[in-house]
């Protein structure tokens, strides 16, 4: 592929993901090369795993639709001793004060103390921010009410909350989650907004969600503000569930605190960055940003272990690593392949959901997170491996 750098190992890169890098590899406001992670599998108009440069035009769809997911990991004052024999009682605790899937808070969220009063002065600065952007009335969630309500929820997908063991037998939190319902329907209506521009301007591309917004434009600088929002409400959603999962640690366990800052990291956004001499919006679709000295979160698979890294900040791949470790297989292929005997067997000692619903989430279905962290050695350097020993799915 011209224009591509790989960072794959020798693992290998599904047909349809690879005819989709080379589409995206072809438009003409492409800037330089596009770097593909070792995580890379196919996604909605942009590859998963893609570092796509852009002069003057940013493309919603490689953004995608859940703007500013991404990860949050924090250190705890506890070792495995302080952990009870059996999670399971823990986990529901967890689930209990903080809805799942398509749930959502039915009431205000209730953090006490610095907890407490951080949260409620950032939920007035980001509804505030919200009244000012452009597109708040194209938007069916817009009710702040609703807004309220799905911060401090962990949606669905491959979405988790995990309590983890370092190889010191710390525990560590870690959750994945990112702008929720509101997020989604910036997104979508970004995406119908440039196929609108492009066939407005006969340049609509083979694949209409690769169509692209023009700097300078109304509709780019509407997306734009709206976009930077949601990656500031997706932090806040991560920021206000971290401190719930705490809260219900504590219920169980009152002697937790938490210990140093907070990881928290996004892998779905564009910036506006200097790489290789020029300015260029870098879209990262499930990648991470790896600046030299950077924090990071890789995760692997439910029941498979992550990492805590720092960048390398490698020029070629426009300081970037992967977001995590891939989907190897789809979620459809997943369930037809796997039972809940397989399930229950790769999670064996993780207190989990081991039923259908989350047979798709098998680790069988991840590549292999140690191939995945061999194939960027290059561009992140280990600080911690966790080990799961508690996941909930959304």
């Amino acid at each position: 592929m011209q224009n591509v750098k790989l960072w794959t190992g020798n693992m290998p890169i599904e047909t349809d993901a690879y005819e989709q890098i080379v589409r995206i590899s072809e438009l003409p406001i492409i800037a330089n090369h596009i770097a593909i992670m070792p995580d890379v599998h196919l996604g909605k108009g942009a590859t998963v795993g893609s570092v796509i440069p852009t002069r003057s035009a940013i493309i919603p769809a490689a953004v995608g639709v859940d703007i500013g997911c991404g990860m949050c990991a924090v250190l705890t004052n506890l070792t495995a001793n302080d952990l009870p024999e059996s999670l399971s009682a823990l986990r529901n605790q967890i689930e209990r004060d903080i809805p799942v899937g398509f749930n959502e808070h039915h009431r205000d969220v209730y953090l006490t103390g610095e907890s407490g009063d951080i949260y409620k002065h950032a939920l007035v600065n980001l509804l505030a921010q919200f009244e000012t952007l452009e597109l708040r009335n194209k938007l069916e969630h817009a009710k702040t009410n609703r807004i309220i309500r799905q911060a401090g929820t962990l949606g669905g997908g491959n979405h988790f909350i995990e309590i983890c063991l370092d190889e010191l037998n710390r525990v560590w939190v870690m959750l994945h989650s990112g702008s929720r319902g509101i997020g989604r329907q910036i997104g979508e209506y970004a995406i119908e907004l440039a196929k609108e521009q492009a066939m407005a301007n006969n340049r609509l591309p083979i694949d209409e969600n690769l169509a692209w917004l023009d700097e300078g434009s109304y509709e780019f600088n509407a997306y734009i503000n709206a976009m930077n929002w949601a990656q500031d409400y997706a932090k806040f959603n991560r920021d206000t569930m971290m401190s719930l999962v705490i809260a219900a640690i504590r219920r169980k366990i009152p002697h937790v605190a938490t210990l140093g800052e907070v990881v928290n990291c996004h892998h779905n956004f564009t910036s506006l960055e200097e790489h290789f001499d020029e300015k260029v919006w870098i879209t990262r679709k499930g990648a991470v940003s790896a600046r030299s000295g950077e924090m990071g979160i890789i995760p692997g698979s439910m029941g498979a272990k992550s990492f805590i890294v720092t960048g390398k900040g490698n020029h070629d791949s426009y300081c970037s690593c992967s977001h995590g470790a891939g989907r190897k297989m789809s979620r459809s292929k997943a369930k037809s392949t796997f039972t809940i005997e397989d399930l229950m067997q790769q999670t064996s000692g993780i207190e989990c959901r081991k039923d259908d619903k989350v047979i798709d989430e098998i680790p069988s279905a991840y590549k292999d997170i140690d191939e995945v962290m061999a194939a960027q050695a290059d561009l992140v350097e280990v600080v911690q491996r966790l080990r799961q020993v508690l996941c909930i799915k959304g």
